[in-house]
């Protein structure tokens, strides 16, 4: 288990002080796929610095299983680093070596015999599906399988933890699932917790079960994943979640009735909601905006409608849906007289 207590970090700079983090309390429990998402410069990157002593934090702690990491000798600390291994964005493997190499070098500098290493190495890249590339070097491969080797070479000093600071960011989106696909494979099998950081939500909706959010060094949501996606209370989590809000819609006409539907894990169905709603309740709505994404048979995400009519013609059809399992209805009335007023 992981916990941050009240990590703060200062950075002093010829402009002043800035606050990287502020009082940032976090516990991430053994076998978690935990997300950490905030938008650039939100102190991503020297939150995931701070969990392995990388910066050692102005404030606060970090613990490991109960013990603060802030207290260890170097040596004590070189060994628990060994316990949180890291990938990145640029892969960082040595292009002057093998892939075989790449993976073995972590055991050789930490005292294992050769053929020991190679062994656990060629055992890695089978893990990680590139048994066939171990002579290969890594000019030779493509993006996701650099990232590959580097997820093996991570592997080899048997981590606790592994730390994907923005993993999948130079990678194209079919690349981008299938090392995240690998990411939840090795979680199940080896029980690696596994702390992710990006800026794009839709790596956390498919591989993580929680997430926090930070904005300016500050947490300002953390929970399940499932819970902040169909329920966001923060201003900077709707922008992450829905960044065309945060852009503003302007097509509502004047005295639009504004409604977000929201879908909470909902059945992924056919049937078409709004073309039902309809039929059964002789009510139209314009969809004016809508972002939904499928999790397993799960439908979360949104749907920005505008309602015609009289007050009662929308309370009509916030009752209508409403009803429906999983689904939660928001009227936007703030929104609609700033439209009507325009």
């Amino acid at each position: 288990m992981i916990e941050l207590r009240n990590l703060s970090k200062l950075f002093t700079t010829v402009d002043g002080p800035v606050d990287a983090l502020k009082h940032i309390n976090l516990t991430v429990q053994d076998g978690d796929i935990y997300g950490i998402i905030g938008m650039s410069g939100a102190g991503k990157s020297t939150l995931v610095r701070c969990i392995n002593m990388l910066e050692k934090p102005t404030e606060g702690s970090v613990l490991l299983d109960g013990k603060d990491m802030g207290t260890l000798t170097e040596k004590e600390l070189r060994a628990m680093r060994r316990k949180i291994t890291m990938i990145f964005q640029g892969f960082n493997l040595l292009m002057q070596r093998t892939c075989l190499k790449n993976v073995m070098l972590p055991m050789k500098l930490g005292g294992m015999d050769r053929a020991r290493a190679e062994k656990r190495a060629r055992e890695l890249l089978e893990l990680v599906g590139l048994p066939d590339k171990a002579n290969s070097y890594p000019a030779q491969l493509s993006g996701g399988q650099q990232q590959r080797v580097a997820i093996a070479r991570a592997l080899a000093t048997e981590p606790q933890v592994l730390l994907c600071d923005e993993a999948t960011s130079a990678l194209d989106p079919k690349t981008t699932h299938a090392i995240l696909e690998l990411i939840r494979d090795i979680n199940e099998k080896l029980g690696i917790t596994v702390i992710v950081i990006t800026h794009q939500m839709s790596v956390v909706q498919e591989v993580c079960n929680r997430v926090a959010i930070l904005e300016n060094g500050v947490v300002v949501e953390e929970g399940e994943v499932s819970e902040v996606f169909s329920n966001p209370r923060a201003d900077a989590t709707r922008n992450l979640i829905y960044p065309e809000l945060s852009e503003g819609v302007n097509i509502f006409r004047e005295g639009g009735q504004r409604v977000r539907v929201i879908f909470n894990g909902a059945m992924a169905s056919r049937e078409p909601l709004i073309a039902k709603m309809a039929v059964e309740c002789r009510i139209l709505a314009s969809i004016v905006g809508a972002s939904t994404r499928s999790v397993g048979d799960r439908a979360y995400g949104y749907m920005l409608l505008d309602i015609p009519g009289t007050p009662e013609d929308l309370a009509r059809a916030v009752s209508y849906l409403s009803k429906m399992p999983d689904i939660t209805v928001q009227v936007e009335a703030e929104y609609a007289a700033k439209e009507g007023q325009a």
